[in-house]
């Protein structure tokens, strides 16, 4: 995967999410902005995926219902959404841990409840993100 790609997607999405913001402001629930963010981003002809499972690993078992994300798209870029009044410093924990998990370069953090868009947009770079598998 080229690290282009990824940061054209997370463009697209932001911009999508720009759009949502300043159409419907602050103060709707997290599922609301989800399902409609999940509508503007495939409406650019991407694919998207909502409510995508996180598998884990641990000790030998393979656990697939304990994490959800709420936008996957084209399985490269990973979205959640919150609607809350601010970033807490776990919203960037959940983010980056889903990062890890899936083995994924990068993430979105939007939050929707932030007076303005801008405020509310934060990216995550997955640290232990290893583009090439030996």
């Amino acid at each position: 995967m080229l690290a282009g790609d990824v940061e054209e997607l997370a463009s697209i999405a932001i911009d999508c999410g720009l759009s949502l913001h300043k159409e419907l402001g602050p103060g709707l629930l997290e599922t609301v902005y989800e399902l409609l963010l999940f509508e503007l981003i495939c409406d650019r002809g991407l694919l998207v995926e909502r409510q995508k499972v996180v598998p884990i690993r641990f000790r030998g078992r393979l656990l697939d219902e304990c994490f959800r994300i709420d936008l996957l798209v084209e399985g490269r870029l990973l979205i959640e959404l919150k609607s809350t009044e601010r970033h807490a410093p776990v919203h960037a924990k959940q983010v980056l841990t889903y990062l890890r998990l899936m083995d994924l370069p990068l993430g979105l953090l939007m939050n929707f409840g932030a007076p303005t868009y801008k405020e509310g947009v934060k990216r995550l770079a997955n640290d232990y993100y290893r583009p090439f598998h030996s």
